[in-house]
């Protein structure tokens, strides 16, 4: 065997809320046979297989009793370009960030909207991220993933793949399969997405009437660092909670209480809600309970000051939880994976 297991190591490392949890066992997977070996391995020593990727998606509440698998491949690859589309394809373990930049460096448009965005390539498509108006289904090409269970390798299509508002198959069977690599549908004339409002002020505050694709991906990076917390100064995990999706007639009713109600309609008849304005003005924004607090800027942000717990973090959540259910009547999901 070639996989390096160590035991009791720290994940404080590899969590980006910097939370200081024990894992049992941990090893690093940079290809298919590190997977398969850490299945056996963990299945032989009868403990769980927990995957994981940049660690910006979890809130770890307590020791971890499992083999730890950080899945860090590396590897980007042009698959297909007919001179106008082209299909690329990057390795689970790749910085999601780095790969997007590396995408522009190419001439390629379509993850623009995407940069700056913590974790890695493999979890991009479990929760189906996305910012500015774009997601991850919409320039979606395949992946190919590892079933667990019976051990085959399999690729994915966009209709196989179930995304949703923050979610797909894969957060669905969480556990089952483990996603080696991902493939992207881009171009190289631009196609820019450009109707939300803060993205299109920055590029005219800049001067920018005709914006590229890296223009754009410069846009958002700025606009991301003035309201996101660096997870390497100040533990987080980006938005915690999600945007409620209500129905027309309860934001009806929300915005004659509250005129200034941000909401969105959706092409479903539904309409999301900006979590981050209902935690806003319920209070919430700044507020710090020992090292748990919410950020100053950003009310969606929970952030660690230095020595939170997982556990002191999640009661927090749930404290603001209950307000907004109470004051607004509106249910908020934890977006962050909780163990």
């Amino acid at each position: 065997m070639t996989l390096l297991v160590q035991s009791q190591v720290s994940l404080k490392p590899y969590n980006s809320f910097g939370v200081d949890v024990q894992a049992q066992y941990f090893a690093e997977a940079v290809n298919e046979q590190d997977v398969r070996e850490a299945i056996s391995y963990a299945a032989a020593r009868n403990v769980p297989l927990w995957v994981i990727g940049g660690g910006s998606n979890l809130l770890l509440t307590r020791d971890v009793d499992a083999l730890v698998l950080r899945m860090n491949s590396r590897g980007l690859r042009l698959l297909s370009d007919d001179g106008e589309r082209v299909v690329v394809e990057a390795e689970a373990g790749e910085v999601w960030h780095s790969f997007v930049l590396w995408t522009l460096e190419q001439g390629f448009s379509g993850l623009e909207n995407l940069s700056l965005i913590p974790g890695t390539v493999g979890a991009a498509p479990m929760q189906n991220i996305g910012a500015y108006g774009v997601e991850i289904k919409d320039v979606f090409a395949g992946l190919t993933a590892l079933d667990r269970e019976s051990g085959e390798v399999r690729d994915f299509d966009l209709a196989d793949c179930a995304f949703a508002y923050r979610d797909s198959l894969f957060k669905q069977k969480s556990g089952r399969w483990v996603i080696l690599r991902v493939r992207f549908n881009l171009r190289r004339t631009a196609a820019l997405t450009l109707h939300y409002g803060l993205v299109q002020q920055h590029l005219l505050d800049q001067g920018i009437t005709e914006p590229s694709p890296l223009d754009v991906s410069r846009a958002v990076c700025s606009i991301r660092s003035e309201k996101l917390p660096d997870p390497a100064v100040l533990g987080n995990a980006g938005s915690f909670f999600k945007n409620p999706l209500v129905s027309a007639e309860t934001a009806a009713e929300l915005k004659r209480a509250y005129p200034q109600l941000v909401a969105y309609p959706q092409a479903d008849g539904q309409v999301k809600l900006a979590a981050g304005w209902l935690i806003e003005q319920a209070g919430w924004k700044g507020f710090r309970e020992g090292d748990a607090g919410v950020h100053k800027l950003q009310a969606l942000v929970l952030v660690n000051y230095g020595c939170a717990t997982g556990t002191e973090l999640l009661n927090l959540a749930r404290k603001i939880q209950a307000d907004i259910a109470s004051r607004f009547g509106v249910e908020l999901e934890i977006e962050p994976n909780l163990y």
